[in-house]
C-alpha cells in the first residue's frame, strides 16, 4: 500500500541559484518527503523542514539570499524550531564569515570559513571517510568512518567545538558535519553518495515527522 500523502513531509529545498537542486529534491522524494524547489518566503516557511542546499560561491549566494529577504526566512525558522539540514555551501553560509568572499554570512554559527592550505590539491573532490561524533537523530544510525562524496574548496571552522558532528582528513583534519537541537548541516553531499547518502536524506524525514508530531500535541 501506498504512503499517504498525510504521512509525507513537505520539505522545503531553498532555491537561491547555487545549483544542485534537482538531485537534492530526488533524494528528499526518495526517501519520502514531498520536495518543493523554490524561493519564495511564504512557500518555504508553510513547509515542515528546509534543505538549503548549495554549490556556488559566498558572495553571489549571500546577495541572492538577500535580495529575497531568505537570509532572515532561515534564520527565523531555525529559531522557530524548525528541521533544518544544510548541504555544502549551505553549511558553509551558517557561519559569520568566509575567506572566499566580502560578504557577511548568516552568522547563526560562530567561526570562519577557510580555504583549505596549500599542500593539496585544490578542490577537494571526491570520496573521503567521515569520523561521525554525534548522536543526532539525522545521523546515528550512519556507521563511524563511512565514505562520502566532497565538492569543495572551503571548510567550516567553528568557533564552538562541542557542536562538530563529524570530522574528515585533507591536509588538515576539518569539520565535515555540524549537528544541534533542530539544525544538521554537512559538507560532503549526501545526494551523491549512494545509499549511505540516502540514509541522511531518510533519517531528515524522519526527524521532519517527529517534529511536526511534537509541534501538533
Amino acid at each position: 500500500m501506498n504512503e499517504s500523502s498525510s504521512d509525507r513531509p513537505k520539505i522545503a529545498v531553498i532555491d537561491y541559484q547555487a545549483g544542485n537542486l534537482r538531485s537534492v529534491e530526488k533524494a528528499l522524494v526518495r526517501t519520502g518527503a514531498d520536495a518543493l524547489v523554490t524561493s519564495n518566503p511564504s512557500a518555504i516557511e508553510s513547509c515542515d523542514g528546509i534543505v538549503f542546499p548549495g554549490q556556488g560561491a559566498c558572495d553571489s549566494s549571500m546577495i541572492n539570499l538577500k535580495n529575497r529577504s531568505l537570509d532572515k526566512l532561515i534564520l527565523q525558522l531555525i529559531a522557530a524550531k524548525k528541521p533544518f539540514m544544510g548541504v555544502c555551501l549551505g553549511l558553509q553560509l551558517l557561519l559569520e564569515t568566509s575567506e572566499e568572499g566580502e560578504e557577511k554570512c548568516l552568522g547563526l554559527i560562530a567561526g570562519t570559513v577557510k580555504r583549505f592550505p596549500e599542500g593539496k590539491k585544490i578542490p577537494h573532490m571526491g570520496w573521503n571517510e567521515v569520523n561521525i561524533k554525534s548522536d543526532h537523530p539525522v545521523l546515528a544510525t550512519l556507521p563511524n568512518n563511512s565514505h562520502f562524496y566532497f565538492v569543495h574548496s572551503y571548510y567550516a571552522d567553528p568557533t564552538d567545538k562541542n557542536i562538530i558532528a563529524a570530522t574528515t582528513k585533507y591536509g588538515v583534519e576539518f569539520c565535515s558535519a555540524v549537528a544541534f537541537q533542530n539544525v544538521v548541516a554537512v559538507q560532503f553531499h549526501p545526494e551523491k553518495s549512494g545509499d549511505i547518502g540516502l540514509e541522511i536524506y531518510k533519517n531528515f524525514v524522519e526527524f521532519t515527522k517527529a517534529s511536526m508530531g511534537t509541534s501538533s500535541q
